[in-house]
């Protein structure tokens, strides 16, 4: 018997230019991949930095326009005749912004000195050559005067409850006029508010006349106001881009605050990442907007729209194209609710 035997094949492996070959395909191919990963990553990143500066200007804009709107409304139409108790008033050579009936819209431009706030670098103080704007009206109504006692200088409400509460500011009107005063004691149980002259709060009143004109002695001028009249709180407010905790800017609001009976305007920040604003006023029968300087001491109170030019930034510093922050001018113009017919 004859045997044969098959001839072994020899194995080989791949060659050195095989394996560059394949390592330069692999490294294209994964380059390829972290390219699009990258690239879908800061497209990512660039949207989410984009929805985010439309959302802060919705939400600053909504703001905003909302005290304009309302800027020297007082709950009974567009009445001039207010008259004001309160001790820092002008009626009693008082010289607080917000309790100056005659600040119902006033704005500053950059550089102008505004009394609500000082120019700064320090958190909450307003940044150098941005814009402000003043803005006094009524909020909170829906409430109204059942009765009155002068002899006691309190009203009794319609209402059952309301959150007025002791040392808040607020507005009585009817169609002859309207008047500024401080609650020196509130009663829920009986829904009664005292408008007292004394010390029990601050600034507390100087009469508990509510007549028109003012008159600061104890009982100043009489004024009866009737079973209907309108009573709404205070809303004074002073807007303006200010340093952040963080070292960037936001868009600041100073409100009134409550504390015990005494009132305080008190800077909140509102929508981070506002950078700039600035601001122009249309007066009444005018064609075109002009800043603030150029509306005139005189004539704020012809002022009927207001234009406001917002510029934001992504909180993200590398969201744009250009590994920067998005950055992005908004504009808007408001209409004064009770400026207009």
């Amino acid at each position: 018997m004859k045997f044969t035997l098959n001839k072994i094949k020899k194995q080989t492996g791949f060659t050195l230019v095989e394996l560059m070959i394949s390592l330069v395909l692999g490294l294209v191919v994964v380059g390829g991949v972290i390219s699009v990963f990258l690239a879908t990553q800061q497209s990512y990143r660039t949207n989410q930095a984009l929805g985010e500066v439309q959302d802060n200007s919705r939400t600053a804009f909504e703001f905003l326009a909302r005290d304009i709107r309302d800027a020297g409304l007082t709950g009974c139409g567009n009445t001039g005749r207010v008259a004001n108790v309160l001790n820092n008033s002008p009626a009693n050579g008082g010289t607080d912004w917000w309790a100056n009936w005659g600040n119902a819209l006033i704005g500053y431009d950059n550089g102008v000195a505004d009394p609500a706030v000082a120019i700064g670098t320090s958190v909450g103080q307003r940044v150098s050559a941005t814009d402000s704007i003043m803005l006094i009206g009524a909020e909170n109504s829906g409430l109204s005067v059942f009765s009155q006692n002068d002899t006691q200088a309190n009203f009794k409400l319609n209402e059952s409850t309301s959150n007025l509460q002791t040392g808040d500011i607020i507005m009585v009107c009817d169609p002859d006029h309207a008047v500024i005063l401080q609650i020196t004691d509130y009663n829920n149980n009986t829904v009664t508010l005292v408008h007292n002259t004394g010390n029990s709060v601050s600034p507390g009143n100087c009469s508990k006349g509510m007549g028109y004109p003012t008159a600061c002695t104890t009982n100043g001028t009489g004024y009866t106001f009737g079973e209907n009249s309108q009573i709404a709180q205070l809303a004074a407010s002073d807007w303006y881009i200010g340093n952040n905790p963080v070292g960037g800017r936001s868009l600041y609001q100073i409100t009134l605050a409550n504390t015990g009976g005494v009132i305080a305007p008190t800077p909140q920040e509102m929508v981070r990442n506002v950078t700039d604003m600035q601001i122009t006023y249309l007066l009444e029968g005018a064609a075109s907007f002009v800043p603030a300087s150029s509306v005139g001491a005189a004539n704020w109170a012809k002022v009927d729209a207001v234009q406001i030019a917002l510029i934001l930034q992504s909180t993200d510093q590398r969201a744009g194209t250009d590994i920067k922050p998005i950055t992005r001018q908004y504009t808007t113009t408001v209409t004064l609710r009770n400026r207009v017919n």
